[in-house]
Order: structure tokens, then sequence, then C-alpha cells
């Protein structure tokens, strides 16, 4: 099936505003769905639509939510109205760097929160739609960090793990009622998540820095494995981190990857 018959008439993307939602909005609408996109700043988003309507001819709709209140199903469903979303993707996230201990609670259960429940909601509520269907996809943004525990990024790296597993299980289960699941897991990519975790990749050494990955190749290489395969890691240099990983001793690759998060993190 051609990529909007299999997943239009409407794509809803979280966490739309900038970096790797962003970009899926503009490819996403390359491709000739409508987008409707989700964040708290509204402004952006309609700014974006704009943009995104000129370029591609497509319709936009931007959602202002919160996706850490209760009632932010509410919120979408209210906004987008009878339009019929073919293609989910679960992008919004946050993350905290540093010693788990010293975070505030709150602020770990708010990450919980947005990284957990949300994509649990969505995927829920719009699943049901696309199995009616028999026909439509979800995109679950994971990371390489829910594929190896990562210290000093613990609380974060383990909500990852959680939208990997979701993401794979429900490729299975879905995949018998036409609907296509995907588990996204990039590496370090080039978003303004590095100015929320007060990191500065340009003080990296060289080889750490080349590891980062434009949001455009990050995307590009989820859509290319949408339908395809359970899990997606964008970048040779990071599948080929997955497979050293399971060869390595179980105890190995965590503590490798403390000391890594050690230099790269900034010094209290």
């Amino acid at each position: 099936m051609a990529f909007v018959d299999k997943y239009g008439p409407w794509a809803l993307i979280t966490g739309a505003s900038a970096g790797i939602g962003a970009e899926f909005a503009r490819q996403i609408a390359a491709k000739g769905l409508n987008v409707a996109l989700v964040a708290r700043r509204r402004e952006r988003l309609e700014a974006l639509g704009e943009e995104l309507e000129s370029e591609y001819g497509v319709r936009s709709l931007a959602i202002g939510a919160d996706l850490c209140s209760d009632d932010f199903l509410s919120t979408i469903t209210e906004a987008l109205g009878t339009r019929h979303v073919g293609l989910l993707v679960n992008n919004a996230g946050s993350g905290m760097t540093g010693e788990f201990l010293d975070h505030d609670l709150d602020d770990e259960l708010q990450m919980l929160a947005l990284n957990c429940r949300a994509p649990l909601v969505l995927a829920h509520h719009f699943g049901r739609r696309m199995r009616d269907d028999r026909r439509g996809g979800i995109i679950m943004l994971a990371s390489v960090a829910g594929i190896v525990p990562t210290p000093m990024f613990a609380n974060y790296s383990a909500t990852k793990a959680w939208n990997r597993f979701l993401g794979e299980g429900l490729h299975e289960e879905l995949a018998r009622d036409g609907v296509d699941v995907v588990s996204l897991c990039p590496g370090l990519t080039q978003s303004e998540f590095f100015e929320h975790v007060n990191v500065d990749p340009s003080n990296w050494p060289a080889p750490m820095r080349a590891t980062i990955m434009s949001a455009e190749d990050v995307v590009k290489a989820a859509l290319k494995g949408l339908g395809k395969h359970s899990q997606v890691v964008p970048g040779l240099s990071y599948r080929m981190l997955m497979r050293l990983s399971r060869l390595s001793p179980g105890s190995l690759t965590p503590w490798m990857i403390d000391r890594v998060m050690r230099f790269a993190l900034p010094k209290s």
C-alpha cells in the first residue's frame, strides 16, 4: 500500500515543537499526510504547521497539551474532532542526567508520566481504532539507552527500555491486524535535548562528537523501518555498539558507560 493509504489521512506527533518531533512532522508531511502536532509550545506548532502547509500542501493542526496532565487525552481528542489518525508518533520525552538520588523525586515521577504513561495512553486509544481499520502505524521513541543500562541517566534509561519493550511487544500483537509498530532507538541526536540536560558536546573529543546524528537521518531510518522491523537503531556506529554490548560480560557495559557519562557531563 502507498504510505498515505496505509497510514493516512492524519499523523499525530507528540513533542513536535523541535528536534526529532519537528523532523518527523516534516518528513511525514512530505509523504502527503496531514499532521496533528502536539506539544506545550503551541506557537511553535502553529509556525511549523504553516511551513508544512505551504511547502507540502497538507493540512495541519496545532494542539497545545501537557502530556503529564491527567486529562491530556481529552484535550487531544477534542481538538482532533472527526479527524482520523492513521499514524501515531510517540516522540515526546524528557531526561535528567546525574546521580539518581540527587534528583527531586517529583521530577523523576514527572519523567515517568511523560515518557511512559503518555505513550501508553495514546497507543491504547489510537491503536484500538487502527486495529478496527486493519491498518495504521505506531512509532515508539526508545533509545540505545533503553537497550543497555545507562548510569547517570538511570531513570531515563529505564523509561526508554519500557518504550522499547512495549513497542516490540505490540509489533507482534498488532501485525496480524495490519498495524505496524516499531521501536526507534537512536543514540546521540542533535536537538534541544543537550540544552535541557545541560550538556555541551563541543567540549567532547572528536570521536565522541562524530557519533552525534542528525534528526533528519534518525527519522529517515524510523520511517524506512516502519512495517519492516520491530526495532530500528539508526547509525552504523550504534548498531556496532549494540552488538558489542551483547558480547560483553553483563557488568562491563554499564561500568564503561558510567565512566563515559561522568566524563561527558558537566562537573558540579
